[in-house]
C-alpha cells in the first residue's frame, strides 16, 4: 500500500510539476502542499483551478486503478484454456466466481477515464464533468453485483490456491503496470489485495465528489450533477456498509470457536405482560437478548444477558391455538401524540434556556426528562409483532415499529441459518464472557433518540416531502405488486403512503405522487410487496402483514440535496430489484402560508362565503361531495385522513373542482379513496382564511384554555354563534361526519383525537398578514408547539361535545356581547 502511494505521490509531482500541488487519493485523504497552500491563501475564488488540481490528482489514481484491474483480467484467458485440458488449473465455474464482474468494472472506468482525460488537458471555466460523473455514479449497481460475490469469490481464490501450487503462484505475485511516466514498469501484489480495490474505490470517489463540490460554484452547470452523483454514491455505500464493514470484531470463547457480531440494536419485547426495551446481538451461531445494567457513578455500563437462542434451535414459526398469545399493552394513539407535544415544548424550552447566560444546568435537566419522554414513546410505540422460538424451550415476542425491521432482523437470521448450524450450550462463565464483550462489540450505541445527539448533529427535516414513486424492474415472474413509504420520526418509523397494487406483471408504471409530513426525519425507505390475495395464508397475529416484501431500500434526507425546489431523481436497488423514484422537500415555514387564488372563478384559495354565494348552497360542493364519497366508500379504510392519498390524483381533482368538470362525479367514484380524503383536507388548508377565521382565532385560543367548564362551554359555543353562516354550517357538516368516521375507530383505527390532530391545524391556523408574520407560526424544527397543541385541543372539544344544531344554536340566548 505504502509503495502504491509513493508512486501516486512520485507520478503527481512530475504531472503536476506546472501546478505547483499534489492531490493524493491513494488514502482517501486530500493532501495541499504548501507552495499552493500559499498561492491560493489570498485567493479562494479560484474555486475552479482548485477543481482543476482535484480532478487531476483524481484522474491519476484512476489511472493506477484501471491498471490494477486491467492485472487482474491478465490471469483469465490462460487459466480459461487451461479448464478445458485433462489438467485444469480451475475450472469454469471457479474462473467466472474469482474474476466476476471485473471485465464490467473495468470497462465502466476506462470509459470514464477516456472521456475524463481531455476536458483536464483543455482546462477552462466552462468545462463540464459532472456529467461523467453522473454516468459513473449510475453504474453503482455493477459494483452492487460485485459486493455481493465478494466473499465467495475471495474463499473460492483461497481454496484453489490451498488446492493448486500453480494457481498459488500466480494469485500471490500479480504485476500491475506503473503510470506511463513512471520509472518502475511493475509492481507486484496479490490477488486478495487487488480485489478489494473495487469496494476501496467507491469510498474514495466519494470523498473527491465532496471536494469537487466545495470548489464548485453553485450557480456553474457541473453543481447539481455532481451533488446527484455524490447521493447516489453516499446511498450505495449505505445499502452496502453492513456486508463489507471490516470493523466486525470476532470474538473467541473458551473452546477457541470463533464468533462474529452480525447485528445488533434496540427492540421493544414483551415481557411479563409489559414493555421492555432490549439490547438484541445476533451472533454467527446465537441471539442474544440483553438488558443495560444500572451502573455505579464512575463505573462502565454493562449488560445483563436475559436468554439466548442458538441459531441452530431458532424457528420463525407463529402461534398455534393452543398457545398463549401474550396480553399487549396498547397505548391509545391520543396519549402517543400528547407525549410528541410534550417532547416538542421542551425542546422548545431547551433552545431558549441555551440562550439564556446561566441556563446549562437546566437544559441538562431538560434533556434528561426529554429523554425519559422519549423513550417512553419509544418503547409504547411499536405494534408489528416479531416473534421467535425455541423449538426447545419457550417462545419470545418483540414489537417493532417497521415492516422493514422485521424483515432485516429475519433475514439476517435466516442467512446465517443457511450454514451447518450445530446448536451451542453455553457454560454461566461463557455466557458471562459473551454478554461482557458485548458493551465493545456494539455497533449501535445508544438508543435512537434526539436527546442523545450532539447538538451539532441535523435536527432532521420538518416540512413536506413529495415523492413519486415510478416504476420498479427486475421481478422474475408477474405479480400483484405495491410499494409503500416510511420516513424516520421521534426515533422510530412510520408508514406514511401506499401505492396502488398493479395487477399481474413485472414492470410495474406506478407514477404515483405522495405528500409525506416529515417530523425531523432524515431518511426515507421504500418497502415492495406481493400482494397476497390468499384467504388462507392470513395470519391470526394483529398487524401481520402476510403480503411478501418483495425488497426494501432506504436513502438519506440530505438538507442540501432535498430542499431545492428541483425535482431528484434517484433508484434504490433491493434484491435485484430497482425501484425508481424522485422526490422533492418543501419546508414547514413555506407549506404553513395560505395562499389566496388569484383565479376567483375557482374553489380552492376562495373565501368560503364567495364559493357558496356562487354555488347558493350552505356548504360549498366540494366539501359534500368529498364527505358523501368518504361515507360510501372509506369509512371502514385504515388511516383514512392520516394516510396520504396519490398527489397527482388530488391534483386532478382540485382542477375537476375549481373548473367545475361535468365528469366530477364519475371521476369521484372511480378514484381512491385516500385521493379525495386528501382532496377536503386540501380545500381547507388552501383557504385563504381559516374556517374559524383569523378574526376569532385568538378567542378560541383564550376559549379552550378556561379551566371551569361551565366557563368554556359558554364561551366555545359563543365563538360558534360568532361565525359567519357558511362557515358555521360547513364546520358542522364537517363535525358530524368526522364523528361518523370515529365511531368506525375498531376498524379504521381514527379516533376523535387523531382526527383533531389532523384537522385542528387546518381548520384553524391563521393566515399571514403583515402586521401578524411570524406570530403563529413557531421555528420549523417546533412543529407540536403550544400553538398546534391548543388547535387540535378546539376541534377536539367539539368533536366531544353532543350534537351541535345550527337552529339552536342561532335560536339561543347570547350570554355576552357578540363583539369577540
Amino acid at each position: 500500500m505504502e509503495e502504491e502511494e509513493e508512486e501516486v505521490l512520485g507520478y503527481l509531482d512530475r504531472v503536476l510539476e506546472e501546478e505547483e500541488e499534489v492531490f493524493d487519493y491513494g488514502d482517501g485523504e486530500l493532501d495541499p502542499i504548501t507552495p499552493v497552500h500559499r498561492q491560493f491563501k489570498g485567493d479562494i475564488e479560484k474555486g475552479l483551478e482548485m477543481k482543476k488540481l482535484v480532478l487531476s490528482g483524481f484522474l491519476a489514481s484512476e489511472e493506477i486503478y484501471i491498471n490494477q484491474l486491467e492485472a487482474l483480467l491478465l490471469p483469465i484467458r490462460p487459466l480459461k484454456a487451461t479448464a478445458t485440458t485433462s489438467q485444469p488449473v480451475l475450472t469454469i465455474q471457479q474462473i467466472e466466481t474469482i474474476f466476476y464482474k471485473i471485465q464490467d468494472i473495468f470497462e465502466i472506468h476506462k470509459e470514464f477515464y477516456d472521456a475524463l482525460l481531455p476536458n483536464i488537458q483543455q482546462w477552462d471555466e466552462k468545462v463540464t464533468v459532472g456529467h461523467l460523473f453522473q454516468k459513473l455514479a449510475s453504474q453503482l449497481g455493477v459494483y452492487k453485483a460485485f459486493v455481493d460475490n465478494y466473499k465467495v469469490a475471495l474463499e473460492t481464490a483461497e481454496k484453489c490456491s490451498q488446492a493448486n501450487s500453480q494457481f498459488q503462484e500466480i494469485s500471490e505475485n500479480i504485476k500491475v503496470k506503473g503510470p506511463k511516466d513512471s520509472k518502475d514498469c511493475t509492481t507486484t501484489i496479490s490477488m486478495e489485495a487487488l480485489l478489494y480495490k473495487p469496494i476501496d474505490r467507491v469510498t474514495r470517489s466519494t470523498l473527491v465528489l465532496h471536494d469537487l463540490l466545495k470548489h464548485t460554484p453553485k450557480d456553474h452547470p457541473d453543481f447539481p450533477l455532481l451533488q446527484d452523483a455524490l447521493r447516489i454514491s453516499q446511498n450505495f455505500l449505505s445499502s452496502i456498509n453492513e456486508e463489507i464493514d471490516p470493523r466486525r470484531t470476532a470474538v473467541t470463547t473458551p473452546k477457541g470457536e470463533a464468533r462474529q457480531l452480525v447485528k445488533d440494536g434496540f427492540l421493544v419485547e414483551v415481557s411479563e405482560g409489559s414493555r421492555k426495551l432490549r439490547h438484541v446481538f445476533l451472533f454467527t451461531d446465537l441471539l442474544l437478548c440483553a438488558k443495560m445494567k444500572k451502573a455505579a457513578v464512575g463505573r462502565h455500563q454493562q449488560y445483563e444477558c436475559k436468554w439466548y437462542i442458538p441459531l441452530a434451535d431458532l424457528t420463525f414459526q407463529t402461534l398455534d391455538d393452543s398457545d398463549s398469545c401474550p396480553s399487549i399493552q396498547v397505548v391509545p394513539e391520543h396519549e402517543l401524540e400528547e407525549m410528541k407535544i410534550k417532547i416538542s415544548v421542551l425542546k422548545s424550552e431547551m433552545q431558549k434556556e441555551k440562550k439564556a447566560p446561566k441556563g446549562q444546568s437546566r437544559v441538562e435537566r431538560l434533556r434528561k426528562k426529554m429523554n425519559e419522554q422519549e423513550s417512553w414513546l419509544l418503547t409504547h410505540s411499536p405494534t408489528i409483532p416479531f416473534r421467535i422460538h425455541n423449538k426447545h424451550g419457550k417462545s419470545y415476542l418483540f414489537l417493532l415499529s417497521s415492516d422493514y425491521e422485521r424483515s432485516e432482523w429475519r433475514e439476517s437470521i435466516q442467512k446465517l441459518q443457511k450454514k451447518d448450524l450445530q446448536a451451542c450450550v453455553l457454560s454461566s462463565v461463557e455466557l458471562q464472557v459473551l454478554t461482557s464483550s458485548c458493551f465493545k462489540l456494539r455497533t449501535v450505541h445508544n438508543i435512537p433518540v434526539t436527546s442523545n445527539k450532539d447538538d451539532e448533529e441535523t435536527p432532521g427535516l420538518y416540512g413536506f416531502l413529495h415523492v413519486i414513486v415510478h416504476s420498479a424492474k427486475g421481478f422474475k415472474e408477474s405479480a400483484n405488486l405495491y410499494c409503500t413509504l416510511e420516513v424516520d420520526s421521534y426515533g422510530y418509523f412510520v408508514s406514511k403512503a401506499k401505492t396502488r397494487v398493479f395487477r399481474d406483471t413485472t414492470e410495474p408504471q406506478w407514477n404515483e405522487e405522495f405528500e409525506i409530513e416529515l417530523e425531523g426525519s432524515q431518511h426515507l425507505r421504500i418497502l415492495c410487496y406481493e400482494k397476497c390475495y390468499d384467504k388462507s395464508r392470513l395470519n391470526k397475529d394483529d398487524n401481520e402483514i402476510v403480503d411478501k416484501i418483495m425488497g426494501k431500500g432506504q436513502v438519506q434526507l440530505d438538507p442540501q440535496t432535498v430542499q431545492s425546489k428541483n425535482w431528484h431523481m434517484d433508484v434504490i436497488e433491493m434484491n435485484g430489484i430497482k425501484v425508481e423514484f424522485s422526490m422533492k422537500f418543501t419546508s414547514r415555514d413555506l407549506s404553513l402560508k395560505r395562499t389566496p387564488s388569484k383565479k376567483q372563478s375557482g374553489v380552492f384559495g376562495v373565501k368560503i362565503n364567495v364559493v357558496t354565494k356562487r354555488e347558493r348552497s350552505k356548504v360549498p360542493y366540494i366539501v359534500r361531495q368529498c364527505i358523501e364519497e368518504v361515507e360510501k366508500r372509506g369509512i371502514d379504510e385504515v388511516g383514512i385522513y392520516r394516510i396520504s392519498g396519490v398527489a397527482t390524483d388530488i391534483q386532478a381533482l382540485k382542477a375537476a373542482f375549481d373548473t367545475n368538470t361535468k365528469d366530477i362525479l364519475v371521476m369521484l367514484s372511480d378514484m381512491d379513496i385516500n385521493a379525495i380524503a386528501g382532496t377536503l383536507k386540501l380545500y381547507f388548508r388552501e383557504l385563504p382564511e381559516p374556517l374559524l377565521t383569523d378574526r376569532l382565532y385568538p378567542a378560541f385560543m383564550e376559549g379552550i384554555a378556561l379551566s371551569d367548564p361551565a366557563a368554556k362551554e359558554n364561551c366555545m359555543m359563543h365563538l360558534l354563534r360568532s361565525l359567519p353562516d357558511p362557515n358555521l354550517m360547513t364546520f358542522l357538516t364537517l363535525l358530524e361526519h368526522l364523528k361518523r368516521v370515529a365511531e368506525k375507530e375498531p376498524i379504521n383505527k381514527m379516533s376523535l383525537h387523531n382526527l383533531a390532530t389532523v384537522f385542528g391545524p387546518t381548520l384553524l391556523r391563521p393566515s399571514e398578514s403583515e402586521n401578524t408574520k411570524g406570530q403563529h407560526i413557531t421555528s420549523a424544527s417546533d412543529i407540536w408547539s403550544h400553538d398546534v397543541m391548543a388547535q387540535v385541543q378546539v376541534l377536539l372539544y367539539y368533536l366531544q361535545h353532543p350534537p351541535i344544531s345550527f337552529a339552536e344554536l342561532k335560536r339561543n340566548t347570547l350570554y355576552f356581547s357578540t363583539d369577540v
